[in-house]
């Protein structure tokens, strides 16, 4: 693996990196043009079918991808620089993770809840918060956007068990 500024040891090269994105967005195109299909993607009598813009979306989208993934596989060897090293990857990491598992909490425990753990997690964490005044402001936090959104704006945000046992659902 190459080294990237001041010797430090590289994540990931930017070839690596060029290669994943380009693979990545290909199948994002793939599945936009699958989908399409699915749904029609020609011109009717009375105009285009559902998949037809979203067809050519896809299809720029793999295009250029291929192009990408092309030029990223012509990357030599003494011009692979480091894309990422690796504390920098750690740094990234330490929001990335956490951030993820709250965007899948909210499907189960609801947005409410999720926010409270999650602001309270890395507020106690990475800002080194008493236990007291990171829980205060996780659920305070929450209180506020309940309110801002359910009561004052009457938009309904994923809840979860907890709302429903308190009968806000």
């Amino acid at each position: 693996m190459s080294e990237g500024r001041d010797g430090a040891r590289a994540a990931c090269t930017r070839k690596t990196a060029e290669i994943a994105v380009a693979l990545l967005l290909m199948a994002l195109g793939a599945i936009v043009i699958y989908d399409s299909l699915r749904l029609g993607a020609k011109w009717g009598s009375d105009g285009p079918q559902p998949g037809y813009f979203p067809f050519y979306v896809g299809l720029i989208i793999c295009i250029s991808s291929a192009l990408n993934l092309f030029n990223a596989l012509r990357i030599r060897p003494e011009k692979d620089k480091a894309f990422v090293e690796v504390g920098q990857l750690k740094l990234v990491l330490v929001v990335l993770v956490p951030t993820v598992i709250y965007v899948g909490l909210v499907g189960w425990l609801g947005i409410y809840v999720s926010s409270a753990i999650f602001v309270t997690l890395f507020m106690r964490r990475l800002g080194k918060y008493a236990w007291w005044k990171s829980l205060a402001v996780g659920v305070g936090n929450s209180v506020a956007f309940f309110l801002i959104f359910e009561v004052w704006f009457q938009v309904p945000l994923p809840k979860g068990p907890l709302e429903a046992l308190l009968g806000l659902d």
